[in-house]
Protein backbone atom coordinates (compact mmCIF):
# COMPACT_ATOMS: atom_id res chain seq x y z
CA UNK A 1 0.00 0.00 0.00
CA UNK A 2 1.84 3.44 -0.84
CA UNK A 3 2.40 5.67 1.99
CA UNK A 4 0.05 8.13 2.36
CA UNK A 5 1.85 12.06 2.06
CA UNK A 6 1.28 14.40 3.75
CA UNK A 7 -0.10 17.53 1.84
CA UNK A 8 1.49 20.38 0.96
CA UNK A 9 1.62 23.53 -1.38
CA UNK A 10 2.78 23.02 -4.52
CA UNK A 11 6.72 23.60 -4.41
CA UNK A 12 6.20 25.01 -0.98
CA UNK A 13 7.74 23.88 2.54
CA UNK A 14 5.16 22.38 4.40
CA UNK A 15 3.43 24.65 7.55
CA UNK A 16 0.63 24.24 9.83
CA UNK A 17 -2.24 26.55 9.49
CA UNK A 18 -1.93 28.20 12.56
CA UNK A 19 1.83 29.61 11.01
CA UNK A 20 0.52 30.79 8.10
CA UNK A 21 -2.77 33.09 9.40
CA UNK A 22 0.19 34.14 11.70
CA UNK A 23 2.12 35.01 8.78
CA UNK A 24 -0.72 36.57 6.80
CA UNK A 25 -1.81 38.64 10.39
CA UNK A 26 1.71 40.12 10.04
CA UNK A 27 1.82 40.78 5.98
CA UNK A 28 -1.99 42.74 6.43
CA UNK A 29 -0.77 44.32 9.49
CA UNK A 30 2.45 45.72 8.02
CA UNK A 31 0.90 46.61 4.79
CA UNK A 32 -2.59 48.10 6.68
CA UNK A 33 -4.60 45.62 4.95
CA UNK A 34 -7.88 43.68 6.38
CA UNK A 35 -7.14 40.15 6.73
CA UNK A 36 -10.62 39.20 6.19
CA UNK A 37 -10.48 40.85 2.68
CA UNK A 38 -8.15 38.94 0.67
CA UNK A 39 -7.17 40.01 -2.99
CA UNK A 40 -9.68 38.21 -5.33
CA UNK A 41 -6.33 37.88 -7.79
CA UNK A 42 -4.41 35.25 -5.06
CA UNK A 43 -3.59 31.86 -7.02
CA UNK A 44 -1.96 29.98 -4.56
CA UNK A 45 -3.20 29.22 -0.96
CA UNK A 46 -1.68 27.11 1.87
CA UNK A 47 -2.58 23.65 1.70
CA UNK A 48 -1.00 22.14 4.68
CA UNK A 49 -2.45 19.58 7.21
CA UNK A 50 -5.22 20.93 8.77
CA UNK A 51 -5.55 21.72 12.42
CA UNK A 52 -8.94 22.67 14.49
CA UNK A 53 -8.00 26.61 15.76
CA UNK A 54 -10.82 26.36 18.74
CA UNK A 55 -10.96 22.58 19.56
CA UNK A 56 -14.80 21.81 21.47
CA UNK A 57 -16.04 25.81 20.15
CA UNK A 58 -17.83 24.66 16.27
CA UNK A 59 -19.06 27.89 15.97
CA UNK A 60 -17.77 30.41 18.32
CA UNK A 61 -14.79 31.66 15.77
CA UNK A 62 -17.29 32.66 13.38
CA UNK A 63 -17.21 35.84 15.08
CA UNK A 64 -14.11 36.59 14.16
CA UNK A 65 -15.80 36.46 10.35
CA UNK A 66 -18.02 39.47 10.63
CA UNK A 67 -20.88 39.50 9.19
CA UNK A 68 -20.35 35.83 7.77
CA UNK A 69 -21.85 33.41 10.90
CA UNK A 70 -24.75 31.85 8.45
CA UNK A 71 -22.01 30.89 5.64
CA UNK A 72 -19.69 29.96 8.22
CA UNK A 73 -22.50 27.68 9.76
CA UNK A 74 -23.25 26.38 6.20
CA UNK A 75 -19.59 25.35 5.59
CA UNK A 76 -19.37 23.78 9.35
CA UNK A 77 -22.74 21.76 8.49
CA UNK A 78 -21.10 20.07 4.86
CA UNK A 79 -17.53 19.60 6.92
CA UNK A 80 -19.13 18.16 9.89
CA UNK A 81 -21.17 15.77 7.53
CA UNK A 82 -18.42 14.64 5.84
CA UNK A 83 -16.39 13.67 9.14
CA UNK A 84 -19.08 11.65 10.03
CA UNK A 85 -19.25 9.24 6.15
CA UNK A 86 -21.70 11.53 4.47
CA UNK A 87 -19.56 13.57 1.79
CA UNK A 88 -20.93 16.42 0.29
CA UNK A 89 -20.30 19.98 -2.05
CA UNK A 90 -20.95 23.62 -1.29
CA UNK A 91 -20.97 26.63 -4.05
CA UNK A 92 -19.61 29.97 -2.49
CA UNK A 93 -21.01 32.32 -4.89
CA UNK A 94 -20.62 36.53 -4.51
CA UNK A 95 -18.60 39.20 -5.96
CA UNK A 96 -14.90 39.88 -5.99
CA UNK A 97 -13.89 41.23 -2.47
CA UNK A 98 -17.25 40.03 -0.57
CA UNK A 99 -14.89 37.53 1.58
CA UNK A 100 -15.42 34.12 -0.28
CA UNK A 101 -11.40 33.37 0.30
CA UNK A 102 -12.03 34.35 4.39
CA UNK A 103 -14.57 31.64 3.69
CA UNK A 104 -12.32 29.31 2.26
CA UNK A 105 -9.66 30.08 4.65
CA UNK A 106 -12.50 28.94 7.57
CA UNK A 107 -13.34 25.85 6.07
CA UNK A 108 -9.97 24.24 5.89
CA UNK A 109 -9.26 25.28 9.06
CA UNK A 110 -12.50 23.27 11.02
CA UNK A 111 -11.06 19.87 9.14
CA UNK A 112 -9.60 19.27 12.72
CA UNK A 113 -7.32 15.91 11.68
CA UNK A 114 -9.02 16.14 7.91
CA UNK A 115 -5.92 16.75 5.17
CA UNK A 116 -6.55 19.49 3.22
CA UNK A 117 -6.51 20.01 -1.09
CA UNK A 118 -6.27 23.32 -1.90
CA UNK A 119 -5.91 25.69 -5.56
CA UNK A 120 -7.67 27.67 -7.53
CA UNK A 121 -8.05 29.40 -10.93
CA UNK A 122 -5.73 31.52 -13.06
CA UNK A 123 -7.53 33.52 -15.52
CA UNK A 124 -3.97 33.06 -18.01
CA UNK A 125 -4.08 29.29 -17.46
CA UNK A 126 -8.24 29.28 -18.41
CA UNK A 127 -8.08 27.27 -21.45
CA UNK A 128 -4.85 25.26 -20.56
CA UNK A 129 -6.36 21.84 -19.43
CA UNK A 130 -6.14 20.29 -16.52
CA UNK A 131 -3.78 22.58 -15.25
CA UNK A 132 -5.69 23.11 -12.20
CA UNK A 133 -6.51 19.69 -11.59
CA UNK A 134 -2.92 19.01 -12.12
CA UNK A 135 -2.29 21.89 -9.30
CA UNK A 136 -5.07 20.64 -6.76
CA UNK A 137 -3.91 16.74 -7.05
CA UNK A 138 -0.19 17.34 -7.38
CA UNK A 139 0.48 16.60 -3.52
CA UNK A 140 -1.64 13.14 -3.30
CA UNK A 141 -0.16 11.84 -6.95
CA UNK A 142 1.38 9.65 -4.75
CA UNK A 143 -1.63 7.41 -3.89
CA UNK A 144 -1.90 6.76 -7.90
CA UNK A 145 -0.55 3.01 -7.37
CA UNK A 146 -3.93 2.15 -5.53
CA UNK A 147 -5.98 2.90 -8.30
CA UNK A 148 -7.62 0.60 -10.80
CA UNK A 149 -5.51 0.22 -13.82
CA UNK A 150 -7.46 2.46 -16.56
CA UNK A 151 -8.72 4.85 -13.84
CA UNK A 152 -4.75 5.57 -12.74
CA UNK A 153 -3.57 5.51 -16.66
CA UNK A 154 -6.63 8.88 -17.08
CA UNK A 155 -5.15 10.49 -14.22
CA UNK A 156 -1.70 9.83 -14.73
CA UNK A 157 -2.34 11.54 -18.89
CA UNK A 158 -4.01 14.00 -16.87
CA UNK A 159 -1.53 14.49 -14.95
CA UNK A 160 1.20 14.79 -17.56
CA UNK A 161 2.90 11.70 -16.26
CA UNK A 162 2.58 9.55 -19.15
CA UNK A 163 2.22 10.14 -22.79
CA UNK A 164 -1.55 10.69 -24.27
CA UNK A 165 -4.30 12.81 -23.46
CA UNK A 166 -6.86 11.84 -20.46
CA UNK A 167 -8.93 9.93 -22.80
CA UNK A 168 -12.35 8.46 -21.56
CA UNK A 169 -13.52 11.51 -19.98
CA UNK A 170 -15.82 9.21 -18.12
CA UNK A 171 -12.77 7.10 -16.42
CA UNK A 172 -11.25 10.39 -15.30
CA UNK A 173 -14.07 11.36 -13.36
CA UNK A 174 -14.15 8.62 -11.64
CA UNK A 175 -10.02 8.49 -11.37
CA UNK A 176 -10.50 11.96 -9.47
CA UNK A 177 -13.04 10.66 -6.84
CA UNK A 178 -11.33 7.20 -6.18
CA UNK A 179 -8.02 9.60 -5.79
CA UNK A 180 -9.59 11.73 -3.40
CA UNK A 181 -11.40 9.08 -1.53
CA UNK A 182 -8.00 7.13 -1.33
CA UNK A 183 -6.21 10.21 0.24
CA UNK A 184 -9.41 10.78 2.64
CA UNK A 185 -8.92 7.57 4.63
CA UNK A 186 -10.16 7.79 7.89
CA UNK A 187 -9.46 10.51 8.71
CA UNK A 188 -11.40 12.44 5.71
CA UNK A 189 -10.53 15.16 3.37
CA UNK A 190 -11.34 19.18 2.22
CA UNK A 191 -10.95 20.44 -1.04
CA UNK A 192 -11.26 23.97 -1.92
CA UNK A 193 -11.34 25.68 -5.14
CA UNK A 194 -11.18 29.71 -5.59
CA UNK A 195 -12.15 31.33 -8.05
CA UNK A 196 -13.59 28.30 -9.78
CA UNK A 197 -15.07 30.55 -12.83
CA UNK A 198 -11.35 30.66 -14.14
CA UNK A 199 -10.64 27.16 -13.36
CA UNK A 200 -10.18 24.91 -17.20
CA UNK A 201 -13.11 22.92 -18.70
CA UNK A 202 -11.53 20.08 -18.61
CA UNK A 203 -10.30 20.06 -14.69
CA UNK A 204 -13.85 22.00 -13.66
CA UNK A 205 -15.62 18.71 -15.42
CA UNK A 206 -13.61 16.48 -13.31
CA UNK A 207 -13.94 17.98 -10.11
CA UNK A 208 -17.71 18.38 -10.79
CA UNK A 209 -18.11 14.82 -11.67
CA UNK A 210 -16.39 14.07 -8.07
CA UNK A 211 -18.51 16.57 -6.14
CA UNK A 212 -21.79 15.16 -7.46
CA UNK A 213 -20.59 12.16 -6.24
CA UNK A 214 -18.90 12.37 -2.69
CA UNK A 215 -21.86 9.99 -1.00
CA UNK A 216 -20.42 7.74 1.80
CA UNK A 217 -17.12 9.16 1.67
CA UNK A 218 -15.25 11.60 4.18
CA UNK A 219 -15.26 14.37 1.68
CA UNK A 220 -16.04 17.57 1.67
CA UNK A 221 -15.96 20.07 -1.42
CA UNK A 222 -16.22 24.19 -1.32
CA UNK A 223 -16.24 26.08 -4.40
CA UNK A 224 -15.96 29.63 -4.60
CA UNK A 225 -17.33 31.35 -7.82
CA UNK A 226 -17.11 35.07 -9.01
CA UNK A 227 -20.71 36.42 -9.78
CA UNK A 228 -23.26 34.54 -12.02
CA UNK A 229 -20.40 31.74 -13.58
CA UNK A 230 -21.76 28.58 -14.15
CA UNK A 231 -21.16 26.17 -11.60
CA UNK A 232 -23.37 23.21 -13.52
CA UNK A 233 -24.87 20.22 -11.21
CA UNK A 234 -24.93 21.85 -8.07
CA UNK A 235 -27.81 22.10 -5.92
CA UNK A 236 -26.16 24.00 -2.85
CA UNK A 237 -25.29 27.62 -2.66
CA UNK A 238 -24.18 30.00 -0.55
CA UNK A 239 -24.94 33.41 -1.41
CA UNK A 240 -21.87 35.76 0.00
CA UNK A 241 -22.24 39.17 0.16
CA UNK A 242 -21.12 41.92 1.58
CA UNK A 243 -20.71 43.15 4.86
CA UNK A 244 -23.88 44.95 6.07
CA UNK A 245 -23.41 48.29 8.01
CA UNK A 246 -23.57 46.93 11.84
CA UNK A 247 -21.14 44.25 10.55
CA UNK A 248 -18.96 46.66 9.18
CA UNK A 249 -18.94 49.11 11.85
CA UNK A 250 -18.37 46.62 14.11
CA UNK A 251 -15.22 45.40 12.08
CA UNK A 252 -14.07 49.10 11.95
CA UNK A 253 -14.19 49.74 15.59
CA UNK A 254 -12.32 46.25 16.37
CA UNK A 255 -9.45 46.15 14.25
CA UNK A 256 -8.79 49.66 13.48
CA UNK A 257 -10.59 51.51 16.38
CA UNK A 258 -12.74 53.97 14.22
CA UNK A 259 -15.35 55.30 17.23
CA UNK A 260 -19.11 55.64 16.63
CA UNK A 261 -20.24 58.62 14.68
CA UNK A 262 -20.59 60.51 10.80
CA UNK A 263 -16.91 59.52 9.65
CA UNK A 264 -17.58 55.57 10.99
CA UNK A 265 -20.88 55.61 9.48
CA UNK A 266 -19.44 57.04 6.30
CA UNK A 267 -16.50 54.61 6.27
CA UNK A 268 -18.86 51.52 7.26
CA UNK A 269 -21.84 52.61 3.99
CA UNK A 270 -19.22 52.90 1.27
Amino acid sequence: MPQRPRFRPYGQPTLTLTQMLQQRLELCSQDGLDPLRSPHTRTTSPAAGSHDLFPGKPLEWASALYGKSSEVRALDEVITQARHGCGGAVVLRGEAGAGKTALLDAAAARGEAMGVLRTGGVESESDLAFAELHQLLWPVAGLLDALPGPQRDAVRAALGHIAGGAGDRFLLGVGVLSLLAEAAGPEGLICVVDDFQWVDRASADALLFAARRLGSDRMAMALAVRGDAPVRGMTSTVDVRGLPEDAAAELLESRHGVPAGPVRGELSSG
